[in-house]
């Protein structure tokens, strides 16, 4: 009987491996009728490929943490309210490529939110990419060396969600602006962006002069149409410490 497990491995279904030797060990086998344990068998699998699946996508997403959605620590008074969170759990706005921008100051759970939702985004199948913003240009300078600016690009469009982390933190030089413009403008109503910041949306006009065309083309696509959270109150990280 361990060489149907074998086989079920060779054949890489390591879900209908795993529960064909359970129902072994269990004795379960012989009160299965054939309908039921085929039906058991295809069910393990399933499920083993979708937490494979989810595994490789959050790995791929580069999350700087681990957070779900059920960890949130909702507060009206915070601006963090259950019932609008609960309704983007649905991921309808990446079907409609609708963008989250996400501010306040430091410590009041921007990155915390924004991670929840991505990762609830990979749970539910979709690709996700996850940069700090210094770290996104320095990526993309590497990759204008290396002269793989396009392929670089077409990933990016192609990332169901982009969470864009620390938004602001320093004025954008020119090129900086045309890259970022580039990636929001392959984005635009086809795929979704989560921006979190410490600057109210107000003042993100300032860090972009150095192009204000390329600024009023970015502000443009992303603030319209977005959902906000502008978080409140102190730091949640004295609460850590």
């Amino acid at each position: 009987m361990n060489e149907i497990a074998n086989e079920f491995k060779s054949l890489r279904m390591p879900g209908m491996a795993s529960c064909w030797t359970s129902l072994l060990e269990t004795r379960k086998i012989d009160s299965l009728s054939f309908y039921e344990g085929i039906q058991m068998l295809l069910q393990a699998e399933k499920s083993q490929r979708k937490e494979n699946r989810n595994a490789r996508l959050i790995a791929a997403a580069k999350f700087r943490y681990q957070v779900t959605i059920e960890e949130l620590n909702f507060d009206a008074a915070r601006g963090l309210e259950r019932a609008k969170i609960m309704q983007l759990a649905t991921c309808e706005y990446i079907k409609h490529g609708a963008p989250i921008l996400i501010t306040e100051a430091t410590g009041t759970g921007k990155s915390w939110l924004g991670t929840a939702l991505g990762y609830h985004a990979c749970l539910m199948g979709f690709k996700v990419a996850y940069f700090n913003i210094q770290k996104l240009f320095e990526k993309i300078t590497l990759h204008r060396i290396e002269a793989t600016m396009p392929k670089f690009f077409e990933k990016m469009a192609q990332m169901d969600l982009l969470i864009v982390d620390d938004f602001g933190v320093k004025k954008m030089d020119g090129q900086q602006l045309l890259d970022f413009m580039e990636l929001i403008e392959d984005r635009h109503s086809r795929k979704a962006t989560i921006i979190m910041s410490q600057l109210p949306v107000s003042d993100w006009y300032d860090i972009m002069t150095s192009n204000t065309t390329a600024a009023d083309a970015i502000l443009d696509r992303m603030v319209h149409s977005a959902y906000r959270f502008e978080l409140k109150g102190e730091t949640m990280r004295k609460a850590n410490n």
